[in-house]
């Protein structure tokens, strides 16, 4: 089998050719997360490329060796990890969360990134376009910036009384300004306020959130991101004790006691980013 046979991406569209080695080389995987490594969320999402990985044949520790690094929200640590996957010489790299997408391009242009769980790639400038992303990278996206708005919609119909809405937005994310700008439209036929509270760090969700709620007929919006994922505990205990209707974006936050979530199913994108082309590993 040649290594460019390894990995066929967005289900079978596309595949780059790669150096070829000896038949009984091990194929090596990179894998840069903007959660932490002992997130329930990561484990569930990681189980799920395994075993779609092992359906198709290739057996971690046999055919495969895959090279975790976990951000945990932390711009110098996703940094310094995107360098130190590079060093590794991968085959490819999974690049989980926007956030991981920028350091990763900064130190290759060479090693195949496919990137998941990325709001409007083409708007947030990290591809070319959708039927050709160009240079080193493809991937999938989870959310168009047109989803922004009916978050809003989400929350008048579950709070009809809502007048001003708080928007969490991790401005390491470069899809925020895209879906903050997207919400905005719809938030003048809804006769909605909006205020942005951005997130640069764990220790500013609290007093954000805090400064903000103390008003009547107020409701909160969170955007994807790696700091309201990480923190997502946090952000539902806030909502909770300020009483405050909240939209989020993922699964994830409800099954943690938020109110509501709007979006896709995580999980799939594992499934797909686990496609291979046809030929088996021993073949």
């Amino acid at each position: 089998m040649k290594r460019r046979e390894f990995i066929t991406l967005l289900g079978g569209a596309a595949a780059w050719p790669l150096v070829a080695r000896a038949q009984q080389s091990m194929r090596r995987i990179g894998m840069l997360s903007s959660l932490a490594t002992d997130d329930p969320q990561s484990q569930a999402r990681n189980a799920a490329l395994l075993r779609a990985l092992q359906e198709l044949g290739w057996i971690v520790g046999r055919d495969l060796r895959i090279d975790f690094r976990w951000g945990e929200g932390d711009a110098d640590r996703t940094r310094r990890y995107a360098a130190e996957l590079v060093a590794l010489a991968p085959d490819v790299i999974l690049a989980v969360g926007a956030s991981t997408i920028k350091p990763l391009q900064q130190v290759t242009r060479v090693v195949p990134l496919v990137f998941l769980q990325v709001t409007d790639p083409v708007g947030a400038g990290l591809v070319a376009s959708l039927m050709r992303a160009g240079g080193n990278i493809t991937g999938f996206t989870n959310f168009e910036f047109a989803t922004s708005g009916k978050w809003l919609e989400l929350l008048k119909e579950i709070s009809p009384r809502t007048s001003r809405a708080g928007v969490l937005r991790d401005i390491a994310n470069p899809a925020s300004t895209g879906q903050f700008a997207a919400m905005l439209a719809a938030a003048r036929s809804l006769e909605v306020e909006l205020r942005a509270l951005d997130l640069h760090s764990a220790a500013n969700i609290e007093e954000g959130v805090k400064a903000f709620a103390p008003s009547v007929n107020d409701g909160l919006i969170v955007l994807p991101g790696a700091l309201p994922v990480v923190h997502r505990e946090l952000i539902v205990k806030l909502a909770s004790q300020y009483r405050l209707p909240s939209v989020y974006p993922f699964r994830s936050f409800v099954a943690g006691g938020g109110l509501i979530s709007y979006g896709s199913v995580e999980i799939d994108q594992y499934v797909q980013a686990a496609g291979v082309h046809r030929s088996h590993p021993q073949g």
